[in-house]
């Protein structure tokens, strides 16, 4: 039986449309209609008023619901990281991996095959966060974990037999055939924690490198006579980058300046957010550090930043309030984008005839009230 949601304003790719019913057949949009025209039979879901945009793609989530998924790398865990994130809008995700083990690596890459194949909602692949990054710009990442990518990480990193798999690496901690060897075998590649020359950064995205782990953070700034990853980051205009958009992690106007460098739908929002999201309790152990929610951020008893508080619809909301960017430019950056980022782009992130019924009810002030997941309300 159809489902039909009404009542409801709609952003489509023509921007927010009234009087339009959204006929969801197993679990793919089958057609937008006038609102009159709504089949005979189809059970009808009154929306009530509401904006429905398209759900919220998140690729870098570390934890939620007071789970980390380091501390538990099982179907169970990314089902619970999954839920949390939920109420916030986000139909799709990674969890991410914080660098650790190779053997915590292929239990972290099970789980995620064992949860697709069991359907957790909204598990889209992984995220390999490390831990092939440069010590130099390690953050909150315990660099006695980092290693070198050598032919047995090569072997477990494109063993995902379901789903998307995405490695954050730092490139001069590598080769250029090593990354292409990663993005010939069809794992999304990213720089982040790294310190490379922009001339090392260049060889990478020629050779495959295709994102930015959260642009700004941990990697070599531009200067005047060195350009570094930001700068190859803010020069390319096809590989894409996420930003953590919390008014912390880095300066709105910063911000500002590298969204006019580049096209927009190459800037996808991201969260990295920690197991204190959705929970009032707001610390947790990471590695055997006491990390604490301060002043709306995540950070270790020295201050270093140690991933995010921050949710999918609150990065929505922030994107329009302190960079200026349109509502539609907003939902795009957590959906469209991000789809695309992970070879997506015809089948989720949009609210459109043939994509995944992924969507996201929100109220006047931006607020999540409802979602749905391969058409099923959650």
């Amino acid at each position: 039986m159809q489902a039909a949601l009404v009542n409801g304003r709609v952003l489509t790719e023509a921007g927010v449309v009234e009087d339009k019913a959204i006929l969801i057949e197993n679990g793919v949009i089958a057609a937008i209609v006038d609102a009159g025209a709504i089949p005979a039979g189809a059970r009808a879901h009154d929306l009530a008023g509401g904006l429905l945009v398209p759900g919220y793609i998140d690729t870098q989530v570390n934890g939620g619901g007071g789970v980390l998924f380091n501390d538990s790398p099982t179907p169970e865990a990314i089902a619970a990281i999954g839920a949390a994130h939920r109420a916030y809008g986000t139909t799709g995700f990674l969890p991410t991996l914080i660098s650790d083990d190779l053997s915590v690596v292929d239990q972290a890459m099970r789980a995620t095959e064992q949860a697709i194949t069991q359907g957790v909602p909204g598990v889209l692949g992984v995220h390999i966060e490390g831990p092939f990054l440069n010590p130099k710009r390690k953050g909150i990442h315990d660099e006695g974990k980092f290693r070198v990518i050598d032919d047995e990480a090569l072997d477990l990193l494109t063993s995902l037999k379901v789903g998307k798999t995405l490695v954050t690496l730092a490139p001069e901690r590598t080769t250029p055939d090593m990354i292409k060897r990663l993005a010939d075998a069809g794992v999304r590649v990213a720089a982040g924690h790294t310190n490379a020359l922009y001339k090392t950064m260049r060889q990478a995205l020629d050779h495959g490198l295709t994102g930015f782990t959260h642009l700004f953070n941990a990697m070599s700034p531009l200067t005047s006579r060195e350009p570094g990853a930001v700068g190859a980051a803010l020069e390319s205009q096809t590989a894409w980058a996420g930003i953590i958009v919390d008014g912390r992690h880095v300066d709105p106007v910063t911000l500002k300046i590298a969204l006019r460098a580049r096209p927009l739908d190459r800037f996808m929002l991201v969260t990295d957010a920690m197991p204190t999201v959705g929970m009032t309790d707001k610390r947790f152990v990471l590695q055997g550090r006491e990390i604490v929610v301060r002043d709306g951020v995540c950070v270790d008893e020295n201050g270093t930043l140690a991933g995010s508080d921050l949710d999918m619809a609150g990065a929505v909301r922030n994107a329009i309030a302190l960079l200026g960017v349109s509502l539609e430019d907003a939902v795009m950056m957590a959906s469209a984008a991000p789809a695309a980022f992970l070879g997506l782009e015809g089948q989720r992130g949009r609210i459109a005839p043939g994509f995944a019924a992924d969507l996201c009810l929100l109220d006047d002030a931006l607020n999540v009230t409802a979602t749905w997941i391969d058409g099923v309300a959650r």
